[in-house]
């Protein structure tokens, strides 16, 4: 049984604690982008995806999740544990010597969840048009989701990507794109403007779909759902999905300066006063 909404949004709340805690305790990290897709990855593996209890790394016969901007790693390994991948104690190893929660997830530990190492931007796309591929070649009728930062997309890999997937019809792939319009040097147009994102892959002939309250459960499971029911029409899908940076922790909200830095003991316990929770911390 699917969780309700109010189970999911005290899950939020608790991994948006797990976050704090995490890059705290090692004084390293990047909770902005992670807070600020807390409510996708909540919605993604607890109420959308089909996915099987035990994992597999071949991933046949479910839907497959890769993260392309691996950096936020903090919220996928919260939201894996707390979906029952591996122990929740386990997150207060994060980026410790010899952990499996390393800063960029990898694959070398056998970390169940993770599919792929995502150190180097620009690769995820790729990754998951193969496996897209895979599906097709053993008729398998699930679909494969990638989320991509919207800075990450200067990688020109990107672009290859892009133009191959829609050329191959690889219609049971769903990339997500967290549009929060901010990288670690400043805003995104600041950095390297990349015009409109939607009339560039529309142009690359994916069909496109915004889901504008990027922060908002009811929205995402909706928007997320639109796009599911878009696949196997010839096309794949991009999600242009809007979020806010810091999401939940008013203070490193509408700034790109938490994109890398921890909290210290005073802002990580303002933090956590404004994401109570009755879950239990690790």
């Amino acid at each position: 049984m699917k969780p309700n909404t109010q189970q999911l949004n005290d899950l939020v709340t608790q991994v948006r604690r797990d976050i704090l805690r995490m890059v705290h305790a090692v004084n390293s990290g990047h909770p902005g982008g992670s807070l600020g897709c807390t409510e996708f990855f909540v919605a993604m593996y607890q109420n959308l995806m089909n996915r099987e209890d035990t994992f597999e790394m071949d991933g046949i016969g479910e839907d497959l999740f890769f993260l392309s901007n691996g950096h936020i790693s903090p919220v996928f390994y919260s939201v894996l544990a707390r979906s029952g991948y591996f122990p929740v104690a386990e997150l207060a190893t994060f980026r410790k010597i010899n952990t499996r929660l390393q800063g960029h997830p990898t694959t070398h530990d056998g970390l169940p969840g993770v599919r792929m190492a995502a150190g180097s931007l620009g690769q995820g796309l790729s990754v998951s048009i193969g496996a897209a591929q895979a599906k097709k070649l053993n008729n398998d009728q699930h679909i494969v989701y990638v989320l991509t930062g919207d800075g990450e997309l200067q990688e020109g890999q990107n672009w290859e990507a892009i133009m191959y997937a829609s050329a191959k019809k690889v219609d049971n792939l769903i990339a997500t794109v967290d549009l929060n319009g901010k990288q670690i040097d400043g805003s995104t147009d600041e950095v390297l403007a990349m015009g409109s994102l939607k009339a560039k892959f529309e142009a690359f002939d994916w069909d496109v779909l915004e889901i504008t309250e990027g922060n908002n459960l009811e929205a995402i499971i909706s928007g997320m759902t639109e796009a599911k029911a878009r696949t196997g029409k010839g096309k794949p899908v991009c999600v242009l999905l809007h979020t806010e940076m810091g999401n939940g922790v008013d203070y490193m909200m509408h700034t790109h300066a938490w994109h890398g830095k921890a909290p210290n003991d005073e802002q990580l316990e303002k933090g956590l006063a404004q994401n109570v929770s009755t879950l239990g911390d690790y």
